[in-house]
């Protein structure tokens, strides 16, 4: 059960009597019982603008009262009803008693310390009071502010007030609070003196009886006085609840923020679960301190549904949660059956502390509940060696950070066992300025405390990372500028235009335009390699020293794909399309290919073999094509980023657009511009080679040289 929310606080009267009265005298004088003839002396009570309290002597029993046939109420809430055999109880304050829960002062012992322990369910208190409250003083009744569980106020036999549901056969309570009830005024004679006979009709749940205090029944004293004295008592009391638990409305807020704040990092970092964990756990613990709050201080929340999601479901999911939180943090893999290994821990957990904390207590035995209560001990062990796992696996893989941990889940494990602990004496309970704090609170507490210093650092270490690689993409950047040719290149009967428009900063395509002035030939190389943006960067520039190294030595299209092929065997995933052509002073064109699209010849689509990317398979081969390029011819060269482009609506831009956009003769620049309108995806480089008209002059030699080829 919830510890920290089982009982309300208490009263200072003393203080309350004397900022109240106005005018007060309260003479309680042991009556003559022989001269009123009634089972046993009614307490004189004189009241001005005051309140008093009801310390005693009340009449006890346990039980419940059978029905008067007549008036159809309770018989032991008659006023003429004899009382005289049951128990006297005296709810005078103990100097210094204090409650062992909310540790507010003026806590007295309930039932289960006065001869009736193990007892659960209904009991009556009754006394009573001669009251001489001077003409017109309209009076109230202040119910027990601390009272287990429930209860029903009578006046004279008539019903007055409730605290509690009781319309079921067993009443459905909330957490003590405050409670004030108008009393009628007294019938008969123009005396201001009445006598009055108040009873109680109190209901105690059984889970009531596994909270470490002295349960049962009145654990203070109700008040009765004039309405706007006891007014000001309800405010005190109230006041008093409010600041008892303000800890609960300020822990959801902050674990509230928190929580939210995670799940914002998530955003940022996709990559890395902990956030999430962190968000997800943050803003359950944060949920049920709202339901707590809700629930100690109005009556919308009852006090079996608060105990159920607290103590059963919550709980349960809070300490699974907090293994995956570290597990998470410090990115342990191993051993990879824990998270299987949690959830039916975690379900077990939660029933066997449904059956141990008495929620079914009337169907199943007391050695059931024994049992269950070990077997949750026992998962909870298991739970705590699973966070200290982790967390001594994190000092020796990361240090510092699992250092921090230690002394939070230390706490935290040591948290989980409260009732335990509170058993064997040890203190659970802290009211620094009159606010609880509890052992598990307190580890939350530090929890989040720990989580905030490593977000922040995190964070620190994220920035620092972060700004590491925006350098190094910077640079990938003007090497790629570097490396890359520029968008115009002059060579003699050529006219070559190139664009470039990666997808991201950096990006996989790449192409090289290499002249040979000795015997006025071209080499052109274009490919795109797996994947994008820095990876894919540093890839391109492997390739590119490579081909430049490669062209050095060897003009020859076969022999530098084949070149370029070894380069990348052996490094994982590294591959990449690759279209290499060499074109001669004359027109003739040799092009080997490996896995790139064609290039389109006066707008269509050259016929080619298939091929392997670069990369795959040593000793590959690739398709070679040999045409003579005549004058005025267009060759365009492009990578799979403009049939690839995507519009909003998700429609392909396709090969048949390109095509069509090639036949229109669009430049290289107006090509990449329609694609980046249409919807950029993907890398997108175009280069565009026209052989220049005045190649003409060497019409005579076409004949051969289409002989030698074959065309």
């Amino acid at each position: 059960m919830r510890a920290c929310r089982c009982l309300s606080v208490t009263l200072l009267l003393p203080v309350v009597v004397i900022l109240c009265c106005v005018s007060s005298r309260a003479d309680a004088q042991q009556s003559d019982p022989n001269a009123s003839g009634l089972p046993h002396p009614a307490e004189r009570i004189v009241l001005g603008r005051s309140a008093v309290p009801l310390y005693g002597p009340w009449k006890f029993t346990v039980g419940d009262s059978p029905i008067d046939p007549v008036t159809h109420q309770p018989l032991w809430a008659q006023s003429g009803f004899d009382d005289s055999h049951w128990e006297t109880v005296d709810l005078t304050l103990k100097s210094g008693a204090q409650n062992p829960i909310s540790g507010v002062s003026g806590n007295v012992p309930g039932w289960t310390a006065r001869g009736h322990a193990g007892y659960w369910g209904y009991a009556w208190y009754r006394i009573r009071i001669e009251v001489d409250s001077g003409p017109g003083v309209h009076l109230a009744l202040a119910g027990p502010s601390q009272v287990d569980d429930a209860y029903q106020a009578f006046d004279n036999g008539r019903l007055v007030g409730a605290f509690g549901d009781f319309s079921s056969r067993k009443p459905i309570n909330n957490y003590a609070q405050p409670m004030m009830f108008p009393l009628p005024q007294a019938v008969g004679g123009s005396s201001t003196a009445s006598t009055r006979v108040i009873s109680f009709r109190v209901w105690m749940q059984p889970q009531t009886l596994i909270q470490p205090s002295e349960v049962g029944g009145f654990e203070s004293a109700p008040v009765i006085g004039e309405a706007a004295a006891d007014a000001a008592v309800h405010h005190v009391l109230f006041d008093e609840l409010v600041r008892a638990y303000l800890w609960l409305p300020i822990e959801a807020m902050v674990f509230g923020l928190l929580g939210l704040l995670a799940l914002s990092l998530a955003f940022f970092d996709r990559s890395d679960r902990v956030y999430l964990w962190i968000g997800g756990l943050l803003l359950m613990i944060s949920i049920d301190s709202f339901s707590g709050a809700f629930a100690v201080w109005t009556p919308s929340v009852s006090a079996l549904y608060d105990q159920v999601s607290h103590e059963v479901v919550l709980f349960s999911l809070q300490y699974a949660g907090w293994v995956m939180v570290w597990r998470a943090w410090f990115r342990q893999r191993r051993p990879l059956w824990m998270p299987w290994a949690l959830i039916p821990l975690a379900l077990v957990l939660m029933l066997s502390c449904a059956l141990s904390e008495n929620i079914f207590f009337t169907v199943v035995s007391n050695p059931v509940v024994a049992a269950a209560h070990a077997v949750s001990l026992l998962v909870r062990l298991v739970l705590s060696a699973f966070l200290l796992y982790i967390v001594v696996k994190g000092i020796r893989e990361q240090g510092l950070e699992g250092w921090l941990v230690l002394p939070a889940v230390l706490l935290a494990a040591a948290a989980e066992f409260t009732h335990e602990l509170q058993t064997l004496g040890w203190r659970a309970n802290w009211f620094p300025f009159h606010v609880q704090i509890t052992l598990p609170v307190a580890s939350q507490l530090l929890l989040v405390l720990v989580l905030a210093v490593l977000l922040v650092r995190r964070l620190i270490l994220s920035i620092r990372s972060q700004r590491l690689m925006a350098l190094d993409v910077k640079q990938a950047q003007e090497v790629q500028r570097v490396i890359l040719p520029e968008s115009h290149t002059t060579v003699p009967g050529l006219a070559i235009e190139s664009e470039y428009r990666p997808a991201l900063q950096v990006g996989g395509d790449f192409f090289q335009i290499i002249p040979y002035p000795n015997d006025g030939s071209l080499l052109i190389v274009a490919g795109d390699v797996a994947g994008k943006g820095l990876q894919a960067g540093m890839l391109v520039a492997l390739l590119v020293g490579a081909i430049r190294s490669t062209a050095e030595t060897t003009s020859d299209p076969l022999g530098l794909l084949q070149a370029l092929n070894r380069r990348l065997l052996g490094r994982n995933d590294a591959h990449a399309t690759c279209l290499a052509l060499n074109i001669s002073a004359d027109g003739v064109v040799t092009l080997a290919n490996a896995g790139h699209l064609p290039p389109y010849l006066n707008g269509e689509p050259m016929a080619m073999e298939g091929a392997l990317p670069l990369g795959m398979v040593d000793g590959a081969e690739f398709s070679v094509t040999r045409f003579l390029l005549q004058p005025n011819d267009r060759l365009v060269i492009a990578s799979d980023g403009l049939a690839e482009a995507r519009n909003p609506e998700g429609q392909l831009f396709g090969f048949d657009r390109v095509q069509e956009l090639v036949q229109e003769g669009k430049t290289a620049t107006e090509l990449a511009d329609a694609i980046q309108v249409f919807g950029q995806e993907d890398d997108i480089s175009v280069i565009t080679l026209t052989r220049a008209a005045d190649a003409a002059a060497r019409v005579s030699q076409i004949e051969p040289i289409e002989a030698a080829l074959g065309l």
